[in-house]
Order: structure tokens, then sequence, then C-alpha cells
């Protein structure tokens, strides 16, 4: 089956200023991205704060163009195309949920005329049309019909990422790409939202990229797992992979600090802090903080190598073995002292 959107070799480097007035460096945001997603499909991705996951967001969905590389939407490379074929491909066949409601919604706008604007920018149908497509919306995202004319500031967090949600869908994408779409949202009201997404993957047939630094969530949500680590994808496994069978020693590092209630461990513990993405180490970016780590990981980055299950590769040159269990990990990694 064609893919929704593919990423080959993407890049995405920013110049910041730093040091004197004119010294500037640059800051490598993604860095060799390949990805796949096909329709129908869950795409999950995870990785801590800053290694490059809203950056990879925005680059599926055309809002951020790649230094190089090729984005291919539909089997089209997406920045070759004419600026007004774009912006109507990326348009009406992509959507995208950002992080947090209050700052994504125009606070002046009601809620009726923040749902109605994709329609009026790309001419969907009649004004009695699109009102009863905003009618729609609003149901299938279990928002009461009298809230069409509040504004943003008079709705709740959850009732302002349904709002969210349905401008997303206004105009029935293939692809919705979810940026951390519960975090900024209380806890009792992330099930909800959570919820919300995976009825209406399975009811619209969406292809849905789910990224968020919380791997027990990603976990639930999707069929494929992304790890993300300095802008560089590590692992891509089955999502049933992730927590006792990915390869990756930074995968096993993150499923061990957001552990399941039910079968808790301890996180096994990184030494140091996330390098600087103006200056990656040498080598493998995660050997300054894996306990794994040797001369061949200072002076080589590791190429993908394919695990022994179909749809699951790594970038490691000492990969966890497959049968060992994230407890023993933990066990190996940090004895627990003698009482």
């Amino acid at each position: 089956m064609n893919a929704i959107v593919e990423l080959s070799d993407a890049h995405v480097v920013h110049k910041a200023r730093s040091g004197g007035l004119f010294s500037r460096d640059r800051v490598y945001a993604l860095t060799g991205a390949d990805l796949v997603v096909a329709p129908g499909e869950t795409v999950g991705v995870v990785g801590e704060s800053g290694c490059g996951k809203s950056t990879l967001a925005k680059v599926l969905v055309g809002v951020e163009r790649p230094t190089s590389g090729s984005v291919a939407f539909r089997g089209r490379d997406l920045w070759s195309m004419p600026d007004g074929e774009r912006r109507k491909a990326i348009g009406s066949g992509a959507g995208m949920i950002f992080q947090d409601p209050s700052t994504a919604l125009n606070r002046r706008l009601p809620i009726r005329q923040i749902l109605r604007d994709p329609l009026d920018v790309h001419e969907r149908g009649t004004k009695p049309q699109r009102e009863e497509r905003v009618r729609e919306l609003m149901a299938l995202v279990g928002l009461p019909r009298a809230l069409a004319d509040a504004l943003p500031g008079q709705l709740s967090g959850g009732q302002r990422q349904r709002v969210a949600i349905a401008r997303a869908l206004a105009l029935d994408p293939d692809l919705v790409v979810a940026d951390e779409p519960t975090s900024a949202l209380d806890v009792s009201v992330r099930a909800q939202i959570l919820n919300l997404l995976l009825d209406l993957r399975e009811r619209l047939g969406l292809a849905l990229v789910f990224v968020s630094h919380d791997i027990q969530t990603v976990r639930r949500m999707s069929d494929r797992v992304i790890t993300m680590y300095l802008g560089r994808i590590v692992e891509e496994a089955p999502a049933a992979d992730v927590t006792d069978r990915a390869r990756h020693p930074y995968t096993r590092a993150l499923f061990s600090a957001t552990p399941g209630l039910l079968d808790p461990v301890d996180p096994i513990p990184l030494t140091g802090p996330v390098p600087s993405a103006t200056r990656p180490p040498s080598g493998c970016p995660f050997r300054t903080r894996c306990w794994k780590a040797d001369e061949e990981c200072v002076s080589n980055m590791p190429e993908f190598s394919a695990a022994s299950e179909a749809g699951h590769r790594y970038r490691c040159h000492h990969p966890v073995e497959e049968d060992q269990s994230t407890r023993d990990l933990v066990r190996q990694n940090h004895p627990r002292e003698p009482s």
C-alpha cells in the first residue's frame, strides 16, 4: 500500500546566535531521518525534551522545510510543488494537533469560526454546508452545540483540545500528527482525550503520528514506535516490543523511567545531561550517557541493524540482548544495596 508520507534522509539545521554578535552556531534539530507512514497506521514518537520530536512532526505536515533530504506526500515530493499546490495538498491531506490548546487557538474567535476557517480557506462547499460541517465536527469530538459561539477562554482545557482536534479533522485528512496533545492537560482529562483519538482513528481510518515523551502512552496508542535521541531516529520497533524486546539501550532506559503501575521497575540511571544539539558527540550520539559505550562508539556512528523480527531496526554497536528483560537490565546496572 502506498505511503501517505515518506521522509528520506531528512535534515533540519537551524542557525543559533551564540557568543559574540556575529557568531552563529548550527543547531542539528533533525539528522538523517527516514520514516514511512502508511494509511491507517499509528506511529508513536518518543524521546526526551529537545530530541527532535516536534521538528519531525512539523516536517511531516509541511510546516517546516527540511534543510536537505526529501518529504514525499502521497508519492509526490512536497517541496518541489508550487507553493499553492503544496499548501492545498498538505492543508487538505494532513492535520496537526499542537501541544497547548490555549495558545494554538485564536482566543478572539468563537469556536464556530475557528472550525470554519479551514473550510473557508480551502473553499469547501457552500456557506450552509460549512455551517453543517462545523456542527458535525463538534458532535464528532463530543462538544455541545451550545459552545459554538463561545470563545476559547470560556472553555476548559479538555474542551479546547477537542476544538483543536476538530479543527485538525475539518478537511477529512488522511494523516493527523498529534504533538504532545495531552501534556498541557490535567491528569483527569488526559485519558479522555487519548480515548477520543483512539476512537477517531478507528472510525475515520486515520493514519496517526503520536508524539510524546511518555513511552507507556505511546505504546498503548501505537502500532509502531520510533525512538529519537539528539535529532536522530535510533530505534523503530513494533509497539509490543518496546518494553522488553527493544534493542537500543536508550529505549530501555526510557521505558524504565516511566514504568507501568502494575509491574514497576527502578529506572536505569543515565549519567550526565543530554549533549548540546549544537555540538553533538562524535560517533554514536548516546555514547556519552550509555553504560555500554566503548571506543567503537566514540569513533563510528552505528548503521541501522535489523533485529530478527520484521519491522524492527536500531542503531547500536552493542545492542541489548533480545531476550534480556528490562528488570534484569535494571538489576545489572543499578544493583540494590544489601539490607
